[in-house]
């Protein structure tokens, strides 16, 4: 592709890459864990036919590298502020999915005035809201059990220091098995926001219902006029896993719908 902007911007003692392509209203984009923001393939470029992609490798992945500092969905949200307000934009839409939907949801709940619509895609509220099996396998994350695979290859691809990489996977198992539970900063999200999951993600379907149900969704009857209607979004994907989410047609296609509604 021509005309992409690439660099690299300092935060938080954070060396993080970026890609910018398209032109438009501003979108921070944010890739799942252990990927990169190739993870989200064909789905980048139809984003950027109507807006202007930031496109960021979250702290420890892709061309971002790791320092002394743990993998913390809070912090890195912290840092995508002073990310975005490097690159000069004062207010962006941001799309997350998976892991980065964790990041885009604490830059949202810190930094409310710099974000306009917010999406999340495929993202627990809570470390309880991955189905138990899910949360098993998630205790056996370790660096032995990634090595020769594609993640490692997609890794050596981009990584400034490759030999980082069993670091980077016992602190990303580290961050993913760190309980939590945002249930309060749910309610006091302030831009309007869209919850998108598919139709067979790794999620409880009780957890998902409760997380539009703390932004005010599902409520009750909208009325009919609307005008009881939640100021918030959730979307089901149908045919979609948690694995198909990132590069799916449907993402980018659903995510405009919503940025672009007025």
């Amino acid at each position: 592709m021509t005309g992409i902007k690439r660099g690299h911007v300092e935060a938080g003692g954070v060396r993080y890459g970026y890609e910018i392509h398209g032109a438009g209203a501003p979108l921070l984009l944010l890739h799942g864990g252990f990927g990169s923001l190739e993870m989200f393939g064909p789905v980048l470029g139809s984003l950027a036919e109507r807006r202007q992609v930031i496109a960021v490798d979250l702290y420890g992945h892709g061309r971002t590298a790791l320092t002394d500092r743990p993998i913390d969905a809070v912090a890195i949200g912290n840092d995508m502020a002073t990310v975005v307000k490097s690159l000069g934009f004062e207010q962006v839409d941001a799309l997350g999915f998976s892991f980065g939907g964790m990041v885009a949801f604490q830059f949202a709940a810190q930094h409310p005035a710099l974000v306009g619509r917010l999406i999340l895609a495929s993202m627990p509220f809570a470390h309880d809201g991955f189905y138990a099996d899910i949360r098993e396998q998630q205790k056996q994350i370790n660096p032995a059990a990634l090595m020769n695979t594609p993640l490692y290859d997609a890794y050596k691809a981009l990584a400034p220091k490759v030999e980082d990489f069993p670091e980077f996977v016992e602190r990303m198992g580290e961050a993913i098995r760190t309980p939590y539970n945002w249930a309060e900063q749910v309610k006091g999200l302030k831009p309007t926001t869209l919850l998108i999951y598919g139709d067979s993600d790794m999620f409880e379907p009780e957890h998902i219902i409760r997380f539009y149900q703390l932004l005010g969704g599902w409520q009750g009857d909208a009325g009919w006029d609307g005008s009881k209607m939640a100021r918030h979004r959730l979307a089901i994907l149908p045919g979609i896993t948690h694995y198909s989410m990132s590069d799916a047609p449907l993402l980018a296609e659903t995510a405009l719908a919503f940025l672009d509604r007025p």
